[in-house]
């Protein structure tokens, strides 16, 4: 059974940082990139990052370029996401997600989400 679990989220200030896990089980994921992605309230899901098991290549949403770090542990099977200088308009639902590319609909296996709510 596949599972992917995100922990990691919470309540910071405007400016501040905060690191995402999530932690993939139940089968191999090495051909698949995961994807971060994040919803706000009454917004469509968006595209945050992705990286590549294989080789550890990060791309980004422009939105959070300078900001925010993909990187992945293989060993353990866990990525994460690093983000600084956080901004209100960060406050979102994130996800973690095993597929390929940018669009939601390229992914297959979905955590639960952890709730990120920056304060101005």
């Amino acid at each position: 059974q596949v599972q992917l679990v995100e922990s990691g989220g919470g309540l910071v200030q405007a400016g501040g940082s905060l690191r995402l896990s999530c932690a993939a089980s139940g089968r191999t994921f090495s051909s698949y990139a995961m994807g971060w992605f994040r919803q706000a309230p009454g917004k469509e899901r968006e595209f945050v990052a992705t990286i590549r098991w294989s080789d550890g290549i990060a791309s980004y949403v422009d939105s959070v370029k300078g900001r925010f770090t993909a990187s992945r542990d293989n060993a353990k099977n866990t990525v994460y996401l690093q983000m600084n200088s956080l901004k209100p308009e960060d406050t979102a639902v994130y996800y973690c997600a095993a597929g390929v590319g940018r669009l939601p609909n390229n992914y297959a296996y979905w955590g639960q989400g952890t709730q990120v709510t920056v304060s101005s």
